[in-house]
Parts: structure tokens; C-alpha cells; sequence
């Protein structure tokens, strides 16, 4: 017997009209590997925030209850191509209480149990997800383990990947967000160098007070010069990028070349010959990447996302990142919110206008049924 709850729906027309509400919708009954998760939270994340929003001009937007219409300008709109006409869920990532099953013994073993799950249609009062996926949460609350996923298998990611690429140390260019704390304690906890990029004199006390020692003020005059310094101390060749846009790849490379010339023993015209490795992992600047041509040839710029390396990763490797979210919650993967809303809250012009602004530290969590 299918189970009646309401759920976020977006779409994008042809014409650039998004449009995104909230529907009353049928859950069919889970089979198999599946089971039927009551939310409880859902945070809004920026790579939610892609599909919920996008560029869309949502200060001209029409909000009504539990809706909202808006223009996707171009050329956004033309690159959204794909989907076009489809009637899309949103919400990677969430936690709430197992409430049927399907007839796997996997899936049986969750019931009644509190998890997280990424069931990517997390704004909603029920889903679907996969038994396999789901992270059982034990006494930890739904709001503990809300975010247990996305932020937490990302930076153990990162850590993973330096590790498998030789690397003894990181650089990461919005070091005071929430994943950024964490990969602060990460890196802490396994030895491993870590230069933080942040922009206000508040987020480096933040990260100092949680033991950061190489945190760099983008804002200062002297940053770039701070920026070479903790790049020479760490030997920091190789970082990671959610902003995308603008000149952080292009300042890291620069910084990573300066110190890398600084150690050359003979003069060559190409530059020196230290690797140097920047991923991007996001778009919180939608801009184009300014990179300009003054640090050699000895660097590699690509983009990192977090399914496709932990396909590649292998079973045994996400099975002891999953355990170690799992056990360290709220600590090394604490997240914190600055406001809870319901569905029909999430939607509402001053709720839209601050979530979007993805400020630092400010992250929304959707409470389905409050």
C-alpha cells in the first residue's frame, strides 16, 4: 500500500521559466534492497543547490505557498538543455527513520532504525533509497547524521586521493566551510600537512582555534606572500577548489611555482618542473576560471567528484571511510546549521535569497515535517 507524503519537485522549460513546489505524492511500497525512510533533515548543500536554483534571477521570482517561479537567464539556460521538461526531486543527502522494507535480509535489518541516506530526493517527507547506502546512525539524531555523507566522504576523499598520488600535503581554498573544518581535522588526525585559504580574519581564528596551523587571509595585502610561505612549509603542491570560477586555482598555481623556483638550483626557461595539481570540486563562482600563463608547464588542473572516486576507490576503501563518519559524528564530522525550515519554508523569498548567497558557516537544514 503506497504511502502519501509531500515532496520538492523542480523544472526548467524550454523558455527558461523554473518553476519549483512542493506536491503531495505516492510512495510506492519498497522492494527488494529498498527501503522507505521517513525524513527528518535534510541540508541544503551547494551542490544542491545546482539543480534547486542554478543562476535563476530569484530576486524578480513569483513565491506563492510552497512555490516559486523564476527566469533562468542565458546562457544557463541553453546549457540546461538536458533537462529541459523534466519534473526533477532535489536533495542529495538526508536522515530520518526506516518505516517499511523490501525483502532483502539488508534491507530487512534496517527496519525501525534511524539513518542517513542519498536518496537525491531528500526534500521530501518520504524516499526511497537503497539499503546499501544507508548509514545506520544508532543514538545519534537525525540532525547528527543529516549531513553524514556528502561533506564527510568528500574530505576523507581528498585525503584518500593524496594519499594515493603520493602526497604528504593539501591546500584548500575555502578552509573555514563546513567540509573545510573537517578536512582540517582529518588531516590532523593522519599526519598530513594542510594549507587553509580563508578570507576574513574570523575564519582564521575559527580554524586556529580547532589547530590549523597554516591559514592564509586572502584578503590581506600580504596573502600571496603568507600564501608562498605555508606552501614552502608544507610543501603543498596539490589542492582542491569548490569555487571554480575567478583567480583561486590560478593564485594557488602561482604560489605553488614561486616556491618551487625558489628551490631550483639552475635557471630554465620552462619553468620549474615540480608538479603541481589543483582540482575543482565546485561552482560557488559561476565566472570562467582565470588561468594566467606564469607557472611553467609542470601543472594539471581537473575536476573531482565524489561518486565517481569512490567508484573508483573500491569497496574495502568506502568501507572504512563510511566506518569512520560512522564514529566520529560529532566530532571530526560535526556539521552545524544556522537555521532550520520546513518544506514550504525552504521556498520562500527570504529563505531562497540567503541559502543561495552559500555564505560561510550559514548552512540551511530542511526539517520535512516540522
Amino acid at each position: 500500500m503506497a504511502t502519501t507524503g509531500k515532496q520538492l519537485f523542480t523544472t526548467l522549460e524550454a523558455d527558461g521559466t523554473l518553476t519549483v513546489a512542493i506536491e503531495d505524492v505516492d510512495f510506492p511500497d519498497p522492494t527488494g534492497n529498498q527501503v522507505l525512510v521517513k525524513m527528518e533533515a535534510a541540508p541544503i548543500n551547494p551542490s544542491d543547490l545546482a539543480i534547486l536554483v542554478g543562476a535563476a534571477d530569484m530576486e524578480n521570482a513569483a513565491y506563492s505557498p510552497g512555490k516559486f517561479v523564476a527566469k533562468m537567464p542565458e546562457p544557463f539556460n541553453a546549457g540546461s538543455k538536458a533537462r529541459h521538461g523534466l519534473k526533477l526531486p532535489a536533495g542529495n543527502e538526508g536522515a530520518g527513520t526506516v518505516v517499511a522494507t523490501g525483502d532483502s535480509d539488508a534491507a530487512k535489518a534496517l527496519m525501525g532504525q534511524r539513518v542517513s541516506c542519498v536518496p537525491g530526493n531528500a526534500y521530501s517527507q518520504y524516499c526511497i533509497a537503497d539499503a546499501e547506502m544507508c548509514l545506520p546512525l544508532g543514538d545519534h539524531s537525525s540532525e547528527d547524521g543529516a549531513s553524514a555523507f556528502v561533506n564527510p566522504m568528500t574530505a576523507l576523499g581528498f585525503v584518500e586521493n593524496a594519499k594515493m598520488d603520493g602526497q604528504d600535503a593539501i591546500l584548500h581554498t575555502v578552509g573555514a566551510s563546513n567540509l573545510g573544518q573537517m578536512l582540517t581535522r582529518i588531516c590532523q588526525e593522519d599526519g598530513l600537512g594542510l594549507v587553509n585559504i580563508v578570507r576574513k580574519d574570523d575564519q582564521v581564528d575559527l580554524l586556529k582555534k580547532i589547530g590549523s596551523t597554516h591559514v592564509v587571509n586572502s584578503s590581506d595585502d600580504d596573502f600571496m606572500e603568507q600564501l608562498r610561505d605555508a606552501i614552502d612549509d608544507t610543501g603543498a603542491f596539490y589542492g582542491f577548489d569548490p569555487i571554480g570560477g575567478g583567480h583561486a586555482v590560478d593564485n594557488a598555481f602561482k604560489a605553488m611555482e614561486q616556491v618551487a623556483v625558489s628551490r631550483m638550483t639552475e635557471y630554465s626557461r620552462y619553468g620549474s618542473n615540480q608538479p603541481k595539481r589543483m582540482f575543482i570540486y565546485g561552482r560557488l563562482d559561476t565566472g570562467p576560471t582565470t588561468l594566467s600563463p606564469s607557472y611553467g608547464f609542470g601543472w594539471t588542473l581537473s575536476g573531482w567528484l565524489l561518486f565517481p572516486f569512490l567508484q573508483s576507490a573500491g569497496q574495502e576503501t568506502v568501507a572504512r571511510m563510511r566506518k569512520r563518519v560512522r564514529d566520529n559524528l560529532t566530532t571530526t564530522f560535526a556539521s552545524h546549521y544556522k537555521t532550520r525550515v520546513n518544506l514550504d519554508e525552504m521556498l520562500t523569498k527570504e529563505a531562497v535569497t540567503d541559502y543561495r548567497k552559500m555564505k560561510t558557516g550559514e548552512k540551511y537544514l530542511v526539517t520535512p515535517w516540522s
